[in-house]
């Protein structure tokens, strides 16, 4: 069979590790310039003056957990988000994760794309 007509099938929450040390980071599809990733966050944050920086512009949901995003243009006020909460960042918006629940994963649904 095709590589690319595959069916493929998964779940989000499959193999969540609750007391990782680092974020997860798992590609589920990549294809015609549109990436979807799962991230997991147990906890985890951006270092101190880091900041996303993507060229592509970014939808994404949190499924689980709870996170603040913070945006480094001052006009964008840190925003808590929880469970069903999404936010579309325009490439080059430059954000970080300020903070994620630490009890429980917050698990991500990134789709990047442009």
């Amino acid at each position: 069979m095709n590589e690319a007509k595959a069916v493929a099938f998964g779940n989000l929450y499959a193999g969540i590790a609750h007391d990782a040390a680092d974020e997860r980071f798992d590609t589920l599809v990549a294809r015609g310039g549109v990436q979807v990733e799962r991230i997991v966050s147990t906890g985890q944050a951006s270092p101190p003056g880091f900041w996303y920086d993507d060229a592509r512009d970014e939808w994404v949901v949190l499924l689980t957990g709870a996170a603040t995003l913070e945006f480094e243009d001052a006009g964008e006020p840190p925003r808590r988000l929880l469970p069903g909460d999404y936010v579309r960042i325009p490439a080059h918006c430059r954000h970080r994760v300020a903070w994620t629940d630490p009890t429980v994963p917050s698990v991500w649904l990134a789709v990047y794309f442009g």
